[in-house]
């Protein structure tokens, strides 16, 4: 009897410790989003005991109390015993890109030195720190040559300077493809003028005056077609080139390709060659020219020769075995809605064919093991990103990890795997596994510290099959401290893309979510039609329809969380960004229960979006056309939710940076002018030189606002 009361009392202590630990967790704050780190850039050591990678943490800005500033640095770990990680560049700027020589005592990465990326070099031995490069075009992404003498990175060079560079360009010569100015003769487009520039001289006087002021930037003259970047216009055109530099010091970069066009992601096939991406066109302009090839170059830029190529298709070498037999490359086709495919090619024996992987999925961050029998890859599906290990002689396919964690990246080597990934719990942690992964250990506490002191929403799956026949997956999050006896407003959240997807292994919405539910409001999100993960079928069920056939699945997934019966109807809230802005106000526009609306950065007249958004080319991608083709503006016309602005009844809370040339400024002032002259309830939030990203890696400050002001402007209503 005693022994009984004992174990009563023991249980009894053990229940109310746990009850007054969940008691004093608080919901995640809008100011925890400065907390989160990330890791990312993992890379295993060659003798398999150690794992360098980067985290990227918000640190406070020296200049203003209120402002945060991103920081990226390179750490290494042990992968047994109890070794805190080490920090191996303790300087203030931003480290990325690790990677270790094949002997592993070196380790090279790159930082900012004046405005420009260079490739330094990390001795493990005598934790001695020296500055590889200090190329004048800069240097990113270094690779080693097997031998570990040279690395190989690529750098970006305006068109322009090219041209007059003539250590890389010593004739001097132009490109032959047309894009300049017309009515003037190629080769005299791309040169420089001889004459002192003078306004009230001759016609090459002026012609010298006008290119001067050209290139003082005074103004900008546009004769190419993408001439929007992401928070700029610009009339310069960049290419990129591939350099091998060697180790020793003071080496001098060599350039490897040559041309007016583009290469990039160069791999080495054994210590001499390259296999490389290449853009690779001799009559279309580099903004015309979306075809890609797979190149093999000779290291000592001799030589060059095509393995793959073809019309109408792309090209893009992921990665090459450790022998350099086995090339992975991976194959899509411009301007189409398609999901890439992974092959695999003897590339020492290039008639031989290529083998591909029979899985409906995009494919990326390829690794080859050791022997060469297996490679790894990671696949968005069904919410996740998973990790695979594929035996790609009998097509036989593992996934590793759950679809509801998202692998951020990973390395396999010499029996083992490490890997950064988000979890529910957990928006990023760096973790050891062995090849089948089953035997997971945590290697960082980046986040469980602050974590253990917060109360987490879970997300719950629900399946639906939508209009076409398509299974549709959704996922609702309870408001934290949920009680069964209450009802709670209830958000409807919607991702843009439209080709991306949403799940409980994306970092990116991770915080936004679990705010939402920290503040007694309930979450519900799905991947509708046209998202990615789910096949190139689901994919392609948007096409001409962005509009009715995505809004009735996202519904759907509201009325799924409104059919468990806690969620109060009369409060029911609806907000995305990018297409997901787009969708918003179409939906506002046709279904009038919603309390109040938050749109972001988004899409609202197709034929203001084809002027000035940089993705001008989606449009012919979905709709097979463009504004001018009268079948074609007919569609766009019925799908742009501008022209549905006298159906807006519910208050709308619009965003939009002002440097967002993605799709644009005019967008947002167009639908808030409009709102504004019908006398409908609407507030227009501008963020001075935000881009497209504002809310995703944008400014720390600007991020935190925006979520606080949607929040405060659903509680106008939601307090009524």
């Amino acid at each position: 009897m005693k022994t009984l009361v004992l174990i009563l009392l023991a249980t009894l202590e053990v229940v109310a410790g746990s009850v007054l630990a969940q008691a004093t967790k608080s919901p995640v704050a809008v100011s925890d989003l400065l907390k989160i780190k990330r890791a990312n850039d993992v890379e295993i050591s060659p003798d398999g005991q150690y794992a360098v990678y980067t985290v990227n943490s918000i640190i406070p800005s020296q200049d203003s109390k209120l402002d945060y500033n991103y920081r990226t640095r390179i750490w290494q770990i042990r992968l047994e015993g109890k070794d805190e990680a080490q920090l191996l560049d303790t300087s203030d700027a931003n480290a990325n890109a690790p990677a270790y020589s094949p002997s592993g005592e070196l380790i090279a990465y790159t930082k900012t030195v004046k405005g420009q990326s260079q490739v330094f070099i990390y001795n493990r031995q005598s934790r001695q720190i020296r500055q590889l490069t200090s190329f004048r075009y800069g240097a990113a992404n270094p690779k080693w040559s097997p031998d570990g003498k040279r690395l190989v990175f690529t750098t970006t060079i305006p068109l322009l300077g090219y041209i007059e560079d003539t250590l890389l360009n010593p004739g001097r010569t132009v490109p032959t493809w047309a894009g300049g100015k017309p009515g003037i003769r190629n080769d005299q487009n791309f040169r420089s003028y001889n004459v002192r520039p003078d306004p009230d001289g001759d016609l090459q006087s002026i012609k010298a005056y006008l290119s001067k002021n050209e290139s003082d930037r005074k103004v900008k003259v546009f004769t190419r077609m993408q001439f929007q970047g992401e928070v700029a216009t610009s009339s310069e055109i960049r290419l990129s080139h591939v350099f091998i530099v060697d180790t020793a010091e003071g080496a001098v970069p060599q350039e490897v390709t040559k041309g007016f066009y583009s290469f990039s992601n160069p791999c080495f096939i054994g210590n001499n060659r390259l296999a490389v991406t290449a853009r690779v066109n001799e009559q279309l302009h580099p903004d015309d020219a979306l075809e890609e090839q797979v190149y093999i170059f000779q290291t000592d830029g001799s030589g060059s020769s095509v393995l793959l190529a073809k019309p109408k298709t792309a090209y893009a070498v992921i990665a090459v075995s450790p022998s350099g037999k086995w090339l992975a490359y991976q194959q899509s086709f411009p301007g189409t809605v398609n999901v890439p495919t992974l092959h695999i090619i003897d590339c020492q024996a290039k008639t031989a064919a290529a083998y591909q992987f029979k899985l409906d999925r995009a494919m990326n961050r390829v690794r080859f093991t050791d022997d060469e029998k297996d490679l790894y890859f990671v696949a968005q599906q069904n919410g996740g990103a998973c990790l695979y290990k594929a035996n790609w002689v009998n097509g036989k396919f593992d996934k590793l990890t759950s679809e509801n964690e998202g692998i951020i990246d990973y390395d396999v080597r010499n029996g083992r795997l490490v890997y950064a990934k988000t979890t529910v719990e957990d928006p990023s942690e760096l973790f050891v596994n062995d090849v089948t992964g089953k035997n997971e250990v945590r290697l960082s506490a980046l986040n469980t510290a602050w974590l253990a002191e917060r109360k987490i929403s879970v997300p719950e799956k629900v399946i639906f099959k939508n209009s076409a026949g398509l299974e549709v997956e959704a996922w609702i999050m309870k408001p934290v401290d949920f009680a069964t006896n209450r009802k709670y407003p209830l958000l409807l959240n919607m991702h843009g893309g439209p080709a991306s997807m949403w799940g409980p292994g994306d970092e990116s919405m991770w915080h936004e979510f679990q705010y939402f539910c920290g503040k007694g409001i309930g979450v519900v999100y799905c991947n509708p039609r046209g998202s990615s993960g789910y096949g190139e079928r689901f994919l392609k069920a948007n096409i001409s329809d962005w509009a009715a056939g995505p809004a009735s699945d996202v519904l759907t997934a509201l009325n799924k969380a409104i059919g468990q019966g806690w969620a109060d109807t009369s409060q029911l809230l609806i907000t995305g960004g990018s297409y997901a802005g787009y969708l918003t106000c179409w939906i506002i526009a046709h279904d009038h229960r919603f309390l109040a609306a938050s749109a972001q950065r988004g899409v609202y007249d197709f034929h203001t979006l084809f002027g000035e958004g940089n993705v001008w080319r989606i449009i012919p991608r979905y709709y097979g056309g463009y504004p001018w083709n009268e079948k074609v503006r007919r569609v766009l016309d019925a799908q742009s939710p501008i022209n549905y602005v006298k159906n807006i009844k519910t208050p709308l809370l619009i965003f939009s940076g002002d440097n967002d040339l993605r799709v644009g400024q005019t967008q947002s002032e167009m639908l808030f002018k409009s709102l504004k002259v019908l006398g409908k309830p609407v507030e227009y939030v501008q963020q001075p030189g935000a881009s497209h990203e504002m809310v995703r890696s944008g400014d720390n400050r600007q991020r935190i606002d925006q979520m606080l002001r949607t929040y405060e402007f659903f509680m106008r209503y939601l307090l009524k």
